[in-house]
């Protein structure tokens, strides 16, 4: 017959775990001395006995050290002392060696844990780390993209998270609010917002002044953009292969429907009833898109829904300019290219599209209270601080994100805060109103488009009958 716990056990038990969870995720540091043993007693409801021998136990585990006449001291953790827990990262991140940065600077501050970096695949990232998780072997803390976060709802996987969001967040003054709003679920916030980039435009500098293009030059429209790209496009004038392309940008559903929104374009209605993707601003749109590849020919041919293929080109000077993040800018930080940044152009209205990332803790997790402790480390202003210094990634932190005083030469541009003039028109990816599936469709249809072998009008009337046939199915 198992016995019951009395009342003092509990009280007993609940004040040996809170004071070891405090010291092992870094709330008391070491050296530091804990509360007086009378004021324990208040606290706690326990004999001034009882607390000296919880005590006991804590002195005899290494954690604390008795100090006669002052007090009990927090020690300075042995290495078999250390609460590890693991940090799941994707592998196509270009921050990774800043969050080593981060990890270490918060194990200084938090000598009792140790944080090991788990690099995972980025190939079904979702998939992977939600099996990980159901069986318990998953990471402790680990990044999500905001299409990540669309997925872990779509597949019914919010519940191997254990939602946090730090105290000291405020959400109306730390950050932007289309960074919190791609994040929330049912109006709670169940991750941590970590980064963002909105999708941008990066030139090279050499390419426009070889072409004679003033240094306050400007893209306004689509019209500027067009041409710009035709004055820094090249051809070789023996086999007409292009040298050196004025525009590129990729087939992924996170960079050319930039142009879409741009001409006040949606893929599905605002009552997200049926698509819309057969109206005359997304046709303009893609026939646009199409027309700078082969009407143009200022732009390569990507059918392939990878960043990679452009970006490689813009970082081997075969393209003037591209479409891209502030996450991919720290791939700049040792190369020769000199480079800036600028917003997108409008056509009907200015907007982009916004990226973000963010924290998760496992709901499954041995230890949430260190958990919790990294993940108020890598928003505060010291963590966020760190990630600026190091990289072009934009911290979720407002104050930090829009510090000059922390740009560095040849690691950001000269055009950094470009960033700030698109926030207010930027769109999300939950904004678009696909679901994952959606998004798989459309990005497949395409291909048939990308590779000329269908009008844009023909496409989006095809894509507007599949995604309707999808909504009438569900």
């Amino acid at each position: 017959m198992l016995k019951r716990k009395s009342l003092f056990e509990n009280r007993y038990n609940k004040f040996l775990h809170e004071l070891k969870e405090e010291i092992i995720s870094g709330k008391i540091k070491p050296g530091e001395f804990i509360l007086p043993e009378n004021t324990l007693s208040k606290v706690y409801e326990l004999s001034r006995v009882s607390i000296r021998n919880a005590l006991a136990e804590l002195v005899e585990e290494g954690l604390i050290e008795k100090i006669p006449g002052k007090g009990n001291r927090v020690t300075i953790p042995k290495e078999t002392q250390k609460q590890t827990i693991t940090l799941g990262w994707f592998s196509n991140s270009y921050e990774i060696e800043i969050i080593r940065k981060i990890i270490k600077r918060f194990e200084q501050l938090n000598p009792f844990t140790k944080v090991n970096l788990q690099i995972l695949p980025n190939s079904q990232y979702i998939y992977n780390l939600s099996q990980s998780l159901k069986h318990g072997s998953g990471p402790d803390v680990f990044i999500v993209s905001d299409y990540h976060f669309r997925e872990l709802i779509e597949t019914n996987s919010l519940d191997l998270l254990d939602p946090y969001l730090p105290e000291h967040i405020d959400l109306e003054k730390d950050s932007y609010e289309q960074v919190f709003e791609m994040f929330t679920y049912n109006q709670t916030i169940p991750v941590t917002p970590f980064v963002f980039s909105p999708v941008m435009i990066c030139y090279n500098r050499r390419i426009f002044q070889e072409a004679g293009i003033p240094k306050n030059f400007q893209i306004d429209s689509w019209d500027d953009l067009l041409d710009l790209s035709i004055r820094t496009t090249k051809g070789l004038d023996d086999d007409s292969l292009i040298n050196e392309y004025g525009f590129c940008f990729s087939s992924s559903t996170n960079r050319w429907p930039v142009f879409l929104l741009q001409n006040k374009g949606a893929f599905i209605a605002d009552d997200q009833s049926s698509s819309v993707m057969n109206s005359k601003q997304n046709i303009e749109a893609l026939k646009f898109c199409g027309d700078l590849m082969y009407k143009h020919q200022v732009s390569p041919i990507f059918s392939h829904g990878s960043n990679e293929l452009a970006e490689n080109l813009f970082m081997r000077e075969g393209a003037a300019m591209i479409l891209t993040t502030y996450y991919f800018m720290n791939e700049f930080r040792d190369h020769q290219i000199k480079w800036d940044v600028l917003p997108p152009p409008k056509n009907e209205v200015p907007s982009t599209l916004l990226l973000g990332g963010a924290l998760g803790i496992s709901a499954t997790s041995k230890a949430k209270e260190s958990a919790q402790a990294l993940i108020s480390f890598m928003v505060s202003t010291e963590a966020q601080t760190l990630l600026k210094q190091n990289g072009c990634t934009i911290p979720m932190l407002r104050v930090v994100a829009e510090d000059n005083n922390l740009l560095q030469p040849g690691i950001h541009p000269d055009k950094y805060n470009a960033f700030k003039e698109v926030m207010g028109t930027s769109k999300t990816i939950k904004d678009l109103h696909l679901t994952i599936k959606e998004f798989e469709l459309v990005e497949r249809e395409m291909q048939f488009f990308w590779a000329n072998m269908e009008k844009a009008e023909d496409t989006c009337k095809r894509i507007e009958e599949l995604l309707n046939n999808i909504k009438i199915v569900n």
